[in-house]
């Protein structure tokens, strides 16, 4: 098992939302680099990383696509 990318957003509100849209259907994930992305406004610069599990990777792109 590893951690990989989801997605990457510009900011934490976005990336918790993804976040919650997967926890709603059971995939957990982590976001990686929210505290560096408020820092002089570098959402641009710097996104925030969504990770999950390389198993529920196929997933979880299913669910954020039926989102959008």
């Amino acid at each position: 098992m590893a951690l990989v990318e989801l997605g990457n957003y510009p900011n934490a509100v976005e990336a918790a939302m993804v976040r919650g849209l997967l926890q709603v259907e059971g995939i957990d994930s982590v976001a990686f680099d929210g505290g560096m992305n408020i820092a002089d406004s570098a959402g641009w610069v710097i996104p925030v990383r969504v990770m999950v599990l390389d198993e529920d990777l196929a997933i979880a792109r299913g669910i954020i696509g039926n989102a959008g």
